[in-house]
């Protein structure tokens, strides 16, 4: 479950007074937006999990979207931990990958329908239900490593001018 993240950002000096509406009491409550890449992950087979406002403990939520989502999720960590990977390991994965969730019905009176769509692909087996059952025997999923940054002094780096000790 290695991988690698470049990210590219500008600064805008006073862009959230001037971009963003306040949504609080201070003019830092604000909700943010951006852009999202022209290119897209293309994946063709996606396995979906539902889920419907109807809590761990069995009470329904009247069309209640943040609990169908909530169940769709966990359907799908439940899921995929019976392949190797642990709980945390699978929520890590969820929180990077390409997956889409869609609030699929708020129409259906009393309950609220959100799916979770995960691609197929990014997995190194075969994720998707089939009539041989889950794999069968030990299989060593790593723990990985936490990533480390390291600075070798050979790029340029930055001072905020506020934080600037007087003198300097």
């Amino acid at each position: 479950m290695s991988g690698w993240l470049e990210l590219k950002i500008s600064i805008i000096r006073g862009g959230m007074e001037e971009y963003l509406t306040p949504m609080g009491p201070t003019k830092l409550h604000v909700n943010p937006i951006f852009e999202i890449s022209p290119l897209q992950p293309m994946f063709s087979e996606w396995l979906v999990f539902e889920g419907i406002s109807v809590d761990e403990r069995g009470r329904q939520h009247y069309l209640d979207a943040s609990v169908a989502y909530k169940r769709a999720v966990l359907n799908c960590i439940d899921y995929l931990s019976k392949f190797g990977y642990s709980k945390q390991q699978v929520y890590m994965l969820l929180s990077c990958c390409p997956c889409e969730g869609r609030i699929s019905g708020i129409v259906d009176i009393p309950n609220a329908c959100a799916t979770l769509a995960i691609p197929v692909a990014i997995f190194d087996q075969d994720i998707r239900p089939n009539k041989t059952g889950l794999p069968v025997g030990p299989r060593l999923v790593s723990k990985g490593q936490a990533p480390t940054a390291r600075y070798t002094g050979s790029l340029e780096t930055f001072q905020n001018p506020a934080t600037k000790a007087p003198g300097t």
